[in-house]
């Protein structure tokens, strides 16, 4: 049985990981923990290079907490601005002992309103829960869900990005290893 660890106490986070886990090696049984991790960056990633950073450094932080581990897992959430929008987005990042991943999910825009809020300071998931009538909604679909009505869950958006990051473990042959 392969050690997951999910620098992430997030249960979307962790059930993401674990299901983009079980899609890519369907013949494995995994064990999966969710662990406090500091991302080293804002509470809000406001641009692309910094939420890649968070879920590194999150990944790195998990691994000195928990180094009896096959994989660590950093999924970070950002927003950034295009023009005059805001685009949401999150890395992942899958790190063992020989090997690091990447992934990043697709992005969507966010209505005006949740943007304005960011830019006073809120969090994303704050901002959806004041516009959306909601309570702690980045631990349930988050804004993908509320926005596209569970047609696409927080869940399901990080699931491609967690499988896309474990690509480099499919295909050991084509990605050379990195020791970390």
């Amino acid at each position: 049985m392969k050690k997951i660890i999910v620098a992430s106490h997030n249960p979307v986070k962790i059930q993401a990981t674990l299901d983009g886990f079980m899609q890519m090696f369907p013949d494995e049984q995994f064990e999966i923990e969710g662990v406090s991790a500091a991302s080293e960056v804002k509470d809000q990633p406001s641009d692309d290079d910094e939420t890649y950073r968070g879920a590194y450094n999150r990944v790195t932080n998990a691994a000195k907490a928990v180094p009896n581990a096959d994989f660590w897992v950093g999924v970070e959430g950002g927003i950034a601005d295009k023009d005059h929008d805001m685009e949401s987005f999150a890395w992942v990042v899958v790190r063992s002992k020989e090997q690091v991943g990447k992934g990043k999910t697709g992005i969507f825009f966010l209505p005006p309103r949740v943007a304005e809020l960011i830019r006073e300071g809120k969090e994303l998931g704050e901002a959806d829960d004041i516009v959306f009538g909601q309570t702690n909604s980045k631990q349930a679909n988050g804004a993908i869900g509320l926005l596209t009505h569970n047609v696409i869950t927080r869940k399901t958006f990080y699931v491609t990005a967690v499988v896309t990051a474990l690509i480099p473990y499919v295909h050991t042959e084509l990605y050379p290893s990195h020791n970390q």
